[in-house]
């Protein structure tokens, strides 16, 4: 490790090390007993070797079979439900395009489902959403479990998808992986317009078309949505891990650069991606945690997305890493605020990629110590190539990428310097209390709204919160209870559907907050917000004894969340327990039934929420 890297950010590596020395022991010994083997269609039978090769054209199968070039695996999150994976229709046939004109070959090892939180976000299907990542990180292990690649290129993006192949590739840690991004959309309706416009709308202001209008001319074609959510956030991390042919996160799908860098990707995994003799590392070396603090910093620095906090987690543990919600909190004490994207500040992803974008992040925190340099990465040139960003150079056929640096600065109201921050300390607060362990994402929220202290009203349900607004129940500084909303009670589903209202009642004057064991989305802010509160209700936790009108106060700056009662009055209260009418109707229907034994397994989300450990 760098003596030069920042000594908090090396004591919680150190930290993370020691916690992580048997699990990852382990997980780097059997990583080596597969790596010892022989190359797939030398190893396994004739009969295994005919199936694997059937399906592609015969000089891909002379080159697999008797001239034993490299194979590539190709795992897809390709659908057209999703704008940002639509793009990827075409992605394999330019792979194998590359693959062959550098003699190696590619296949489509298989598909993982994607489904959208803009579709569900609301619905009975978001209950699905967060056990969906556990479903790929399976569905990327079926793919690889042919066991005849020498490498891996992983097509995704968004919110669930990237952490659960991210996870299903460190299972099959020996290979080389590079993940292959599709970009965001161009810029349509602004972020806040249409925050204003739904805003309006729950006040009854703008009926359904002027609302459908507004949210179409948002999300409008293919890519990525333009907020800093969980799937930019996802771009952001995959960037500061090394995992990405660098720069190519926030390049827009309808970019002339798109095609080349897709092929650079399939450069890089091949090791062919320099003149300098390279081999691309297995993913699971590369993934130490080195590389592990080196995505929470990016988040941090970044203002990114709650969801993080449970996703990176699972993430760390496939690679035998155990990280915490203590070592982001550490981090976020002395990592500063680069950047303001929605829903942190007014700008998109496309006005971050213009203003340096990771780039510019990355390479400002590697020279303040603040992220390990001294990392492995897809490229020869290590975490440092990714402090630039591409290019084309030359004319037609003759085409290249080439890299300058992000550097300098260009708009200083979108990023910013360490040596002059939007803050000193990250987005994210670690919460305590007795009503549990949260976080609240801090970078989104007024500066006055940090504090919040005010009665409580308890429900069981969003839509129970959406009627109470309806009605004008909630026209006054309250701090609202959402439970039965963690991981083993309905799979954690995101509650972005109460920011509107919630949004409103602030707009008004209240001091209002959200306190709950479910999730928001990465697009969320404004409101204060604490989330994730773990051990959740239906796991008996402290959330499941609190009543209407209890003192809650919520104090981001201390850092604390807590019922205002004397400490004997609160230990002899009563915990209610999950409806048996609510938890059988949030079981059933809409396939909610097949993830019953995920809601079982489920850990905390401090844990991950893993249902696979």
């Amino acid at each position: 490790m760098s003596s030069s890297t920042h000594p908090i950010v090396r004591d919680v590596t150190d930290r993370i090390r020691e916690r992580s020395k048997g699990l990852r022991s382990a997980y780097l010994s059997r990583l080596a007993e597969i790596r010892d083997r022989d190359r797939g269609s030398d190893r396994m039978g004739c009969a295994n070797v005919a199936h694997a090769v059937a399906g592609i054209p015969a000089n891909d199968k002379f080159r697999v079979v008797a001239e034993r070039a490299p194979n590539i695996g190709i795992v897809t999150a390709y659908n057209d439900m999703l704008s940002a994976h639509a793009p990827y229709q075409g992605y394999p046939d330019i792979i194998k395009h590359e693959a062959r004109r550098l003699g190696a070959t590619a296949q489509v090892a298989g598909g993982v489902p994607a489904m959208c939180d803009g579709v569900t976000q609301g619905t009975p299907g978001m209950e699905l959403s967060l056990f969906s990542r556990d479903l790929i990180a399976m569905s990327t292990a079926v793919a690889l479990t042919h066991d005849m690649f020498d490498g891996a290129l992983l097509l995704g993006v968004c919110d669930k998808i990237v952490p659960g192949l991210l996870i299903g590739a460190l299972h099959f840690g020996h290979l080389p992986t590079v993940f292959v991004p599709a970009g965001p959309m161009p810029s349509g309706l602004s972020n806040n317009e249409k925050s204003k416009v739904r805003e309006q709308a729950a006040q009854g202001l703008v009926g359904r078309q002027g609302l459908l209008d507004a949210e179409m001319a948002a999300y409008h074609t293919m890519g990525t949505c333009t907020f800093y959510g969980t799937a930019n956030s996802n771009q952001m991390l995959l960037e500061a891990m090394g995992l990405h042919v660098p720069g190519t996160a926030f390049i827009q799908p309808g970019d002339a650069m798109r095609e080349t860098l897709t092929r650079e990707a399939v450069r890089t995994v091949l090791g062919k991606a320099s003149d300098i003799s390279f081999q691309c590392p297995p993913i699971g070396e590369m993934v130490d945690e080195r590389c592990i603090v080196n995505a929470m910093v990016a988040l941090l620095a970044t203002g990114g997305s709650t969801n993080h906090l449970i996703h990176w987690v699972a993430v760390a543990r496939a690679a035998g890493i155990v990280i915490d919600w203590d070592d982001f909190s550490k981090l976020s004490d002395v990592v500063p605020l680069l950047s303001r994207v929605y829903p942190n500040g007014s700008a998109d992803v496309n006005e971050f990629q213009a203003a340096g974008g990771p780039g510019l992040v990355i390479g400002e925190l590697v020279d303040a110590g603040l992220m390990h340099a001294d990392v492995l990465t897809v490229r020869a040139g290590g975490i440092r190539e990714y402090a630039n960003i591409p290019a084309l150079a030359g004319d037609g056929a003759e085409q290249r990428l080439q890299w300058s640096p992000a550097a300098p600065l260009k708009n200083e109201a979108i990023t910013r310097t360490v040596a002059n921050p939007f803050s000193a300390t990250g987005g994210l607060k670690l919460l305590g209390g007795n009503l549990g362990r949260s976080v609240i994402k801090v970078s989104s929220v007024p500066d006055d709204r940090h504090v919040i202290e005010a009665p409580a009203r308890v429900f069981d349900s969003q839509a129970a919160l959406h009627k109470a607004f309806t009605a004008g129940e909630l026209e006054r500084d309250v701090v609202c209870v959402v439970r039965w909303q963690g991981p083993q009670a309905n799979g954690m589903p995101e509650l972005h559907k109460l920011t509107p209202p919630l949004s409103v009642l602030q707009g008004k004057g209240f001091r209002v907050a959200l306190v709950t064991d479910g999730r928001m989305s990465g697009a969320s802010g404004k409101i204060p917000a604490a989330i994730h509160v773990s051990p959740e209700a239906a796991a008996g936790g402290p959330l499941a004894k609190v009543r209407d009108g209890d003192l809650i106060r919520l104090d981001a700056v201390a850092g604390t969340l807590a019922v205002l009662l004397p400490e004997d009055e609160w230990a002899a209260r009563e915990t209610a327990t999950l409806p048996e009418a609510q938890r059988i109707a949030d079981g059933h229907g809409l396939g909610r039934e097949l993830f019953a034994g995920m809601r079982r397994n489920a850990l905390t989300a401090e844990e991950g929420a893993c249902s696979w450990l």
